[in-house]
């Protein structure tokens, strides 16, 4: 029951409309993509899921195939009365607003444990992926669709060369891989960039002995110089001997250090 490309086509044909590049919208025309997505989120009959960007439903009719109770968050008004035709019948709580301003306590409500499936725009996939682990606890998983380079940044580990900030702060809240790859032919309109799945699992625990307040200075002084060994882009930060205290090699770079290490870091800072 999930859309075609002749689907997405002629409902927005009849309503008049086109996929609107300052939303990043770019509709999944392909049912095996979507099915693939519900499936790799692992999503199964009963879970609370929120969908942020739902577009025309595509996904959101795979998620509801799987047996996922979903509220749809869409931020673009003129899609939000198709959705309602497109999922009528069906047991989904659509909110029209912007996944970045909305009240997440009163969106997620109805229940204590939800994943996150969704087509992000690419424009603002990384600060709302950043954002709901952060400040969203409820959201105990993600399974988000991303333009590959983000993908490739938010899954990073130390020594890969697309390590930066956002791979450090999703670290500290959970574990990310990149799970697949979706190619522009499944789009409409097709983007010129490939895209990726990345799924995250939040950490049931707190994974160092730091808080993110303490460990996110030293991080973003860091890969704001990134190409500089870490006793000089910290210098104002930590000094070389508190760096050596922590067992890090003053002249590392940040793409080389672990979350055990800015740990280490934060705690010389605070015994400087």
């Amino acid at each position: 029951m999930t859309h075609s490309g002749a689907d997405i086509r002629a409902l927005l044909d009849r309503h008049g409309l086109a996929a609107r590049k300052s939303l990043g919208q770019n509709f999944v025309t392909d049912p095996n993509t979507v099915r693939k997505i519900a499936s790799l989120s692992g999503v199964r009959e009963g879970d609370r899921v929120v969908e942020i960007g739902p577009g025309l439903g595509s996904l959101t009719l795979a998620l509801i195939e799987a047996g996922a109770r979903v509220t749809a968050i869409e931020m673009d008004d003129d899609l939000v009365p198709i959705l309602r035709e497109v999922l009528a019948g069906h047991d989904v709580q659509i909110v029209a607003g912007d996944a970045q301003q909305i009240d997440w306590d009163e969106t997620l409500a109805a229940g204590d444990r939800w994943s996150l499936v969704a087509n992000l725009p690419y424009n603002v996939a990384t600060p709302i992926v950043l954002d709901l682990l952060r400040n969203v606890a409820k959201i105990e998983s993600m399974l988000v669709m991303v333009q590959l380079e983000v993908a490739e940044r938010l899954a990073a580990k130390p020594g890969n060369a697309a390590i930066g900030i956002p791979s450090v702060l999703v670290a500290f809240h959970g574990e990310a891989r990149i799970v697949g790859r979706v190619p522009p032919t499944v789009f409409h309109p097709r983007p010129r960039v490939e895209s990726a799945l990345v799924r995250i699992q939040r950490h049931a625990e707190q994974p160092i002995d730091a808080a993110l307040t303490e460990i996110e200075p030293l991080v973003r002084a860091a890969y704001n110089q990134r190409r500089k060994m870490i006793r000089r882009s910290l210098g104002g930060l930590v000094g070389e001997a508190a760096i050596i205290a922590a067992g890090v090699e003053p002249t590392a770079r940040p793409e080389t250090l672990s979350l055990d290490d800015w740990a280490r870091l934060a705690a010389a800072t605070a015994d400087a």
